[in-house]
């Protein structure tokens, strides 16, 4: 499929009986997720549909949920058309969805991987201590300005994902967050509040997670993207297996460039996205920044049918 690109979602876009109407018309969907499950040794597909023990919401389980979701849309999409899309790109744990599906890394070494990534970043700062929020109406100038007030009065704080124009996520100690939130509302935010996570992700917070990340990643092989794969931490195409793995480690610690993904999709002559994946939230992002672009989802048998006809054509 040349003109188009393939976007995965990260943390966020779960929910309960996510994928349900695509398992009903394809096998696959499930087989995915008892691939996934038996590297993990943990039901997955059942997590994702009843969550019986409430845990889906815990990162070291939300990401390996999530990579499976991503990869069985993708093999779904794969059994109807033979056509790579031209570029993949990730937001965050996306990224690793990216790579799966790219052919740089095994879909069972990356289970074990976003799982163990997960542990390492609840670990890495103790429960309450963290906090994310959420910017829109201030450009990221700005925001980078009340952050450098913020971290001088209480604390670290830091923009996390530079989503869209006036889109931004910061992330930091609770105190900082709180008070960078009071900043925004007072410099003329449209909105400015607290996310529902349970780690301060893309910031400084999370060094030693990413100092442990990279020892797993040291003992992993990552084979040459058969797709060019879009990085977040400066939104370039990387084919050095060395330098994927290197951005890996830093994306956990550096702010998500999704303005500089899409954008670097743009100029590539990509005319058309599909997020592969539970819900919206990219294709949403995507209008904002580059509304030309044709936007598609995946995650029902309507949208899924919808777009590979669109695209066949």
């Amino acid at each position: 499929m040349k003109n188009t690109a393939f976007l995965f979602p990260g943390q966020g876009s779960q929910k309960l009986g996510m994928l349900n109407d695509l398992s009903r018309k394809f096998s696959i969907i499930k087989s995915t997720f008892q691939e996934a499950s038996d590297a993990m040794g943990i039901d997955l597909w059942e997590i994702s549909q009843s969550d019986e023990k409430g845990i889906l919401a815990n990162t070291e389980i939300t990401q390996p949920v999530l990579l499976s979701a991503s990869v069985a849309i993708w093999r779904v999409w794969m059994s109807l058309s033979d056509e790579k899309p031209s570029a993949v790109s990730g937001h965050s744990l996306g990224e690793y969805s990216a790579l799966v599906c790219s052919g740089a890394i095994s879909f069972q070494e990356a289970v074990r991987l976003v799982h163990f990534r997960g542990s390492v970043m609840q670990k890495a700062v103790p429960s309450g201590e963290g906090k994310m929020a959420a910017i829109l109406g201030l450009s990221e100038e700005t925001v980078e300005e009340i952050c450098t007030v913020a971290q001088k009065r209480a604390g670290l704080v830091s923009p996390a994902n530079i989503n869209a124009a006036k889109q931004i996520v910061i992330s930091g100690e609770f105190p900082a967050v709180t008070l960078a939130i009071e900043l925004c509302k007072e410099a003329g935010a449209k909105r400015a509040l607290a996310l529902d996570v349970s780690v301060p992700s893309h910031c400084d917070l999370m060094r030693s997670a990413a100092a442990e990340l990279k020892h797993m990643l040291d003992s992993i092989e990552i084979g040459n993207p058969e797709i060019k794969v879009i990085q977040n931490v400066d939104g370039e195409i990387q084919t050095d297996k060395s330098k994927i793995k290197h951005n890996l480690v830093k994306q956990l610690y550096m702010p998500v460039r999704w303005i500089d993904c899409i954008n670097k999709i743009y100029r590539l002559g990509c005319k058309s996205v599909v997020e592969c994946g539970p819900g919206r939230v990219l294709t949403g992002l995507v209008k904002r920044i580059q509304p030309e672009i044709q936007c598609f989802s995946t995650d029902t048998v309507e949208r899924i049918t919808e777009a590979h006809d669109s695209l066949s054509q």
